[in-house]
């Protein structure tokens, strides 16, 4: 199976080709059953299994062992904004957060509904065109929540706060693009549907030692204890996506894991930042060229009112979702780890042909 565009979308963003020839081959007949994965017992052994390899592997990439849970549940990372500070930020506690974007203030805003929770940096002053550092965190708060990566913005913590508070990290769109230790977090949770699977699923890891100490009572639905107990099955689960998760995260492991992603990551987004540095027909919008995503290359023209020339060029090259995120206009390139170099190399062919033609 080939690609038939070369597909930039921020989400939901590009899956391995074989990983769909294998997920829509498992919609006509799941493991020799004689029955698609779509209308199979979640509860079924065969179904089963494939949860078992799936947090097995989301440990395995972590590098986590004893005394970490893996679920996989439904509502999206938007889900989680709620289900951290309701698990983690105690009754009489204080949560820190650090604004980076979007994302991170819907976090915040779902916080401080639910307990005493503070702002302790933000990067809004340069509408988030760089991430914060050397900011103070406080030794007595319940957590300190980041988030690694900003797909409206472009930026990406390339490493992480040390700190003896528990640490929580929204990884939604750089999640396994890169190793990380995953020992120096409490919890990491991230949507699926950038590098992962589709969308439909998110997955949550946690210190399961890090539960349990609110002091408040949580619905069933919002709890992880209760998911924990249930296997991530207390409710029935997105089946699907689930699978397609494990196929993606077959193919990570089968190809060469984190570091061989990371590699190929780098090629990718030294190609990208190289053209837009280079071509005087287009700019960067992060500050710190160190603070630059490798996940979503955002950048804008030189000459705005050529975009109507730009956008024609890249259609007619079978490029598709590169458009900048409607808050911020632009542009952005999302290079997710099942985008392929050729893809960036085509972007950057048609972005040197439109320097050559009305520069």
């Amino acid at each position: 199976m080939t690609n038939k565009v070369h597909n930039f979308a921020a989400g939901p963003g590009i899956l391995p080709a074989e990983v769909l020839k294998q997920a829509s081959e498992a919609c006509i007949n799941f493991d020799n059953l004689n029955l698609s994965l779509l209308e199979i017992s979640h509860r079924s052994k065969n179904f089963e299994a494939v949860m078992d390899e799936s947090r097995a592997l989301v440990k395995e990439l972590l590098g986590v062992g004893d005394g970490w849970q893996v679920l996989f549940l439904g509502g999206g990372a938007s889900m989680q904004f709620a289900m951290v500070p309701m698990n983690l930020l105690r009754t009489d506690g204080t949560a820190a957060y650090v604004s980076t974007g979007v994302w991170a203030n819907k976090a915040i805003k779902e916080a401080k509904m639910i307990g005493n929770t503070k702002v302790i940096a933000t990067s809004e002053d340069k509408n988030y065109a760089y991430l914060p550092k050397g900011y103070e965190i406080p030794t007595d708060v319940d957590y300190l929540h980041v988030t690694s990566n900003n797909t409206i913005f472009g930026t990406q913590m390339k490493s992480f706060p040390k700190t003896s508070v528990p640490l929580v990290c929204d990884m939604s769109s750089d999640i396994f693009s890169k190793p990380v230790d995953g020992n120096q977090f409490s919890l990491i949770y991230a949507g699926a549907q950038k590098n992962m699977g589709p969308a439909g699923s998110t997955m949550v890891a946690m210190r399961e030692d890090a539960l349990g100490k609110t002091g408040r009572k949580i619905l069933s639905m919002l709890d992880y204890q209760v998911h924990i107990k249930g296997g991530s099955m207390y409710n029935t689960p997105p089946v699907f996506p689930i699978y397609v998760c494990l196929l993606t995260l077959r193919w990570l492991k089968q190809n060469g894991g984190l570091q061989w992603i990371e590699k190929v990551n780098n090629e990718k987004a030294a190609m990208m930042y190289g053209e837009i540095d280079r071509n005087s027909l287009f700019a960067g919008t992060v500050i710190a060229k160190a603070d630059r995503s490798n996940m979503n290359a955002c950048f804008v023209m030189t000459k705005p009112e050529l975009e109507p020339e730009f956008d024609k060029m890249w259609k007619e090259a079978n490029i598709s979702g590169i458009r900048g995120h409607r808050d911020v206009g632009g542009y952005r390139a999302s290079m997710y780890n099942a985008l392929p170099l050729s893809s960036v190399q085509a972007l950057v062919e048609v972005m040197q042909a439109f320097e050559k033609k009305f520069a």
